[in-house]
Parts: structure tokens; sequence; C-alpha cells
């Protein structure tokens, strides 16, 4: 009779796990995320490998700060990476903690701490938060890379009155603005030229922007648009939006003290970003807010 063997099963512990879907009050129209709590003793390894399960754009774990300052520390991943920061798993993540019953330091204020530094998350109107956007790099492009992103276009749509420029506020976006709305809604850039000018230039992918005009659902249309290995449309993209708004700054193209993005439309879904400029303090602020609204709501074994 052949020996029986006692498979001795793997210790497993269960968190909680949330999956929300950020920037909209309306399910399924935002940008869905995935945040794991209690996630202080996984490896980097163990979350990366839970981020390509989720398989959505983002997954967030949170920690423990080690910053006095800060409420939390998180780390945030894509299916293939680990981003320093990024918005919508900002704004999520807070979400989803401040559900989970956590009282903030500081009533209607979160710090949080990611990888690039210590963020700030404001309490707004009708349970909206914000997060104040962190400094950028501001890098124009070259003649070259000008006519080569017109190249890619395929059409006389960029308003070069505003430059092309990388900006990049831990996420690397090339921002480009194009005549209205409508030609941002339907732009098919060639992909193959997209993918080597976003090589040459540094970046990981196109926010591409323009105006709408006379009963605007919003001051500008957005779309942010990946090439390479990832391919894709993100549906409502905060670093993308904090970096347009860090260059309509610098290239003093403010529509406003304030201001509304939609994005995702193109996709059929339909995020909206607030936008707001804080210059009545001795330090300006840009703040990129909106709402959050939770989808799933259980654990996830370890």
């Amino acid at each position: 009779m052949p020996s029986l063997h006692t498979i001795t099963p793997m210790t497993t512990r269960t968190v909680r796990f949330k999956q929300v879907d950020v920037f909209t009050t309306v399910p399924f129209k935002g940008n869905p995320l995935a945040v794991v709590f209690d996630a202080d003793d996984l490896s980097t390894e163990s979350m990366q490998a839970i981020a390509r399960w989720t398989n959505l754009s983002e997954t967030t774990f949170l920690l423990r700060p080690t910053d006095p300052a800060a409420d939390y520390r998180v780390r945030i991943f894509t299916t293939s990476r680990e981003l320093p920061f990024a918005g919508h798993p900002t704004l999520g993540t807070a979400h989803a903690l401040l559900e989970s019953g956590y009282a903030p330091k500081h009533t209607g204020r979160l710090v949080q701490q990611c990888g690039v530094g210590l963020v700030p998350i404001v309490a707004r109107e009708e349970g909206a938060w914000a997060f104040a956007a962190p400094p950028a790099r501001i890098r124009s492009l070259n003649d070259a890379q000008q006519q080569q992103l017109a190249a890619a276009f395929g059409s006389d749509v960029i308003d070069f009155t505003a430059p092309p420029c990388a900006v990049d506020n831990g996420v690397p976006w090339l921002v480009t603005r194009v005549n209205s709305a409508a030609n941002c809604l339907a732009l098919k850039p060639n992909r193959d030229a997209m993918t080597a000018l976003m090589a040459a230039s540094g970046t990981l992918g196109l926010a591409v922007y323009g105006p709408y005009r006379d009963a605007a659902p919003a001051t500008f249309e957005l779309r942010a648009l990946l090439f390479g290995e990832e391919n894709t449309e993100d549906p409502v993209t905060g670093s993308a939006n904090a970096a347009l708004a860090c260059l309509l700054t610098t290239q003093n193209r403010r529509p406003g003290p304030s201001f509304t993005v939609r994005q995702g439309t193109a996709i059929g879904r339909d995020g909206r970003i607030s936008i707001a400029y804080d210059d009545t303090t001795g330090q300006a602020q840009t703040w990129i807010g909106g709402h959050t609204v939770t989808i799933v709501d259980g654990s996830i074994r370890l």
C-alpha cells in the first residue's frame, strides 16, 4: 500500500481589500483602483505579483508611515512597475482609508507618504477630496521632436502657441494641446511613431487636451494615451491632470483660478476632475480634486 503524505497548507493571512472608482460619483464611470490594507510585511515582489493579478492600471498598498508628519504610507504599482506617485491612486487610497474608519491627525486633512515625499490631501465640498500637485520638472521638446509629434498625429491639430512639453511629477507625461475638445476626442496618433517619441523624450505617455467652447461639460477634454508595452488609454488620470495644471501656470495659460476637466469619454467613461489654484499663501499650491465611490469591499488572502 502506498504511503500517504500529509500536505501542510501554506501559512496565509487575510487583510482588508477594497476596489474603488476614482474621479466619479457614478460606479463604473471613473478609474478603478485596488487597495490592499496592512501590507507592511509584504515584499516588493509580492506587491508586484498582486498588482499583476488585479490587472488594474494601479494597485496600492497601505503601510505604517516612517515620517511622523504623515498619516499613512503608500506604495503604488502598475502591472509591471512601481510608481513614486500617481494621482487617482492617491485619492482612491485616501477614500478607502477614511471609509475604513481611520481618523486623520487633522480634521479634513491627510498627509500621504509615498515615493515623491509627503503629499497633502484636503476635504472639498460634497465629499470630494483633493491632493496637492507635486512639484514638476518641465522640459520643452526640441524642434525635431515637435516635428515628430506633428507627423505622429497625422493632422494639423496641435496648438503650438502652447508648446508641447515633457512634464514629470513622478510620472513623466508629454502634455500637448490641440485646437479643440473635438480634435482631442478624434485623435488617433500613429502608435509606432509615438512609441519612438516617448522613448526619445523620456516620457511614459501622451496627455493630450483640447478646450471646450459653448455649452461645455468642462473646460477641457483630456486623454492619457500609453504606448509601447502598455498600449492603452487610461480612463482618468490624476498625475496627467496635475501635469496639465502645472504647465498652464508655467505657460501663463490658466483659464482662471479654477477649472474642470473631463476624461475617459473616448472609452465610455465619464471622469470629472476639478483643479484649483491657491495663490493666497506664500507658497502657491495647485489642488487636483474629485470624488471616489467604493465598488468592492472585502478581504484578500495574502
